[in-house]
């Protein structure tokens, strides 16, 4: 998942951040966004633990990442127990579950996030760093798991 082949691929992007046509960064998180909110009617990750495929949580949810330009989650940062550092969870791999008070991944386990790619910013996720994220992501559904290598029947 971390060498950048098959469905972990990425693309070579320009390590700068998307910009909003004003010229701000166009994804950060809702501390730096602080005109943006979760609606009363929706459930607020923050605070929520993260559980991965093997059901065990790496940690939990202390941010949420917004597209400015397209009113959208694109991330949900969790800060990682006993590991003193957060990584970004894409909001696609991410399953809200309201009801359990917990956000499912079913394409990782656990301890994968300890080598989610990092971002070199604080507040700004550039395009290169998003690509190398998602892809990640997006070959745990192959690799996380010896029993994913086989073909599907």
């Amino acid at each position: 998942m971390r060498d950048g082949v098959g469905p972990a691929a990425w693309a070579e992007r320009e390590d700068e951040p998307d910009l909003t046509v004003e010229g701000d960064l166009k994804i950060v998180p809702i501390r730096v966004a602080t005109d943006f909110f979760v609606a009363s009617e929706d459930p607020d990750p923050r605070g929520m633990p993260v559980v991965a495929a093997d059901g065990v949580s790496p940690g939990k949810v202390v941010d949420i990442w917004i597209d400015r330009a397209e009113y959208v989650i694109r991330y949900l940062e969790v800060q990682l127990e006993g590991a003193g550092r957060t990584v970004l969870l894409p909001m696609n791999y991410a399953k809200v579950m309201p009801a359990q008070g917990e956000i499912r991944v079913v394409s990782v386990l656990a301890q994968h996030f300890a080598h989610v790619p990092t971002i070199a910013q604080a507040n700004r996720i550039t395009f290169l760093e998003e690509d190398k994220i998602v892809a990640y992501f997006a070959g745990g559904y192959l690799y996380a798991t010896a029993g994913r290598l086989g073909p599907l029947l």
